[in-house]
């Protein structure tokens, strides 16, 4: 009788007792340890070996699309079957060893220092991250990815990318080490960073939206909080990893154009057709049309968002693996 009357009066409280543990546990939530960022940095770094791997293809084509000023390509079939057939099915993975190493670096860069920026934007006393803290938080991590991982890499991938033919030998560039000497060589060091505000641009805005949106999709989706122990499923991960990365290539289709084509212009010869991202913009829009700044969107909406699902599917597991182990054990 006792017990039940203990249950009774737990009821009686009118919803007031409940609310008030509700708020209790999201207060030790907050506080509780969170995921340390070398732990993020991991996560993302596997993430981004297996997305590499699956998704080269895509960028592939989005690339040659982008570069595409004469109307070769008819599509993003015709493309992919043109290079096919008059390069083989392994130029479908050209430049997959900068691509496999530029993703692996910049998701680590990426994972790790937007934990840290979160961990600088929480506040001390609650230890509660607002949204906008959160939004700041995505979008320093992409600008910081941005300068010391994707543009460099971007710039080689893209000149190897653009190459047509099938012997290695009447090639310009070999191969991603042998690419980048020559760019240095002929354009200085700085050709490495051909590109490099509308990536930021780019970056930043991306990851801006990728963070927020995917901590949103986790809980209006699954319930899932950060820092509650939960692991999602896989098939969980990868639909808001998915949702998570729709928005941004919408948005920063022109960024994304612009940069593709500074990038592969090169220097060597002195004069170069864009000056810069709002004199590329502008040539774009007055020699292409409004719709060339958004050329290779198709492609990207294929390989950004289901690489976002690929990436996170592996990144939730290896850091819910590591909290449902380590911090969850911690404060039994």
């Amino acid at each position: 009788m006792a017990p039940a009357g203990g249950r009774e009066s737990s009821a009686g409280d009118g919803g007031g007792g409940g609310r008030k543990a509700e708020a209790a546990e999201e207060e030790w939530r907050a506080r509780r340890e969170s995921i340390p960022p070398y732990m993020r940095a991991v996560s993302g770094s596997l993430g981004g070996v297996v997305e590499a791997c699956c998704l080269q293809p895509i960028d592939v084509i989005k690339t040659r699309l982008q570069l595409d000023r004469s109307g070769n390509y008819r599509g993003i079939a015709h493309c992919g079957a043109t290079v096919v057939r008059t390069e083989g099915v392994r130029a479908l993975w050209k430049g997959l060893t900068p691509f496999a190493t530029h993703l692996t670096l910049k998701y680590a860069l990426r994972m790790g220092s937007n934990a840290l920026f979160q961990s600088a934007f929480k506040d001390s006393s609650t230890g509660h991250l607002s949204n906008r803290g959160r939004v700041l938080s995505g979008f320093g991590a992409g600008v910081l990815e941005a300068l010391v991982i994707v543009t460099p890499f971007e710039v080689v991938k893209i000149r190897l990318q653009q190459q047509k033919g099938l012997s290695r030998e009447l090639l310009k560039y070999k191969g991603p080490i042998h690419c980048a000497r020559m760019i240095i060589h002929e354009e200085g060091i700085f050709g490495l960073w051909a590109g490099a505000a509308p990536t930021v641009m780019r970056n930043g805005t991306n990851q801006a939206a990728m963070f927020t949106a995917k901590n949103a999709f986790d809980i209006i989706l699954w319930k899932k909080h950060e820092g509650d122990g939960r692991v999602l499923q896989p098939w969980q991960s990868m639909i808001s990893g998915f949702l998570a990365g729709t928005v941004g290539p919408v948005c920063t289709g022109p960024f994304d154009v612009v940069k593709t084509r500074l990038m592969a212009q090169s220097r060597s010869g002195g004069e170069v057709k864009y000056k810069g991202m709002i004199h590329a913009i502008r040539t774009i829009f007055a020699e292409e049309g409004l719709l060339a700044l958004w050329k290779g969107l198709l492609p990207r909406l294929m390989r950004i968002p289901p690489g976002q699902a690929i990436m996170w599917a592996v990144a939730d597991q290896v850091t819910g693996l590591y909290e449902r182990r380590y911090l969850q054990n911690a404060h039994l």
